[in-house]
């Protein structure tokens, strides 16, 4: 399994509009498309600064190949559409792939 992270900054402000579209219009286009092997997405937020929230995406795929079905042969390129950019005060132009080497679940 490799979980596929991706960091962006938005001015306070702004914070709750891009947190608004990436959940309403961003995250189910990606679902819609059925990508085979795309397991689950978490969306992560916090306070960076008196002035800026900090959001990371966490995507979960069972392979490369399917981080390829998703983005494109440069796995490892940012997945935004260009009418967000203008929300965000920074964002990661390449995602980082990490292996999950161990998950271990706890009981509640």
């Amino acid at each position: 399994m490799i979980c596929r992270a991706w960091r962006a900054e938005a001015e306070n402000e702004l914070a709750d509009t891009y947190q608004n579209v990436a959940l309403t219009k961003v995250i189910p286009s990606i679902e819609a498309r059925k990508i085979p092997g795309f397991l689950h997405i978490d969306v992560l937020r916090r306070p960076l600064s008196a002035e800026r929230v900090e959001f990371m995406t966490l995507m979960w795929f069972d392979s490369a190949e399917s981080i390829k079905a998703f983005v494109g042969e440069d796995s490892e390129a940012s997945y935004l559409p260009t009418d967000i950019t203008s929300v965000l005060a920074r964002y990661d132009h390449r995602a980082s792939h990490f292996e999950v080497v161990a998950q271990r679940p706890q009981k509640a």
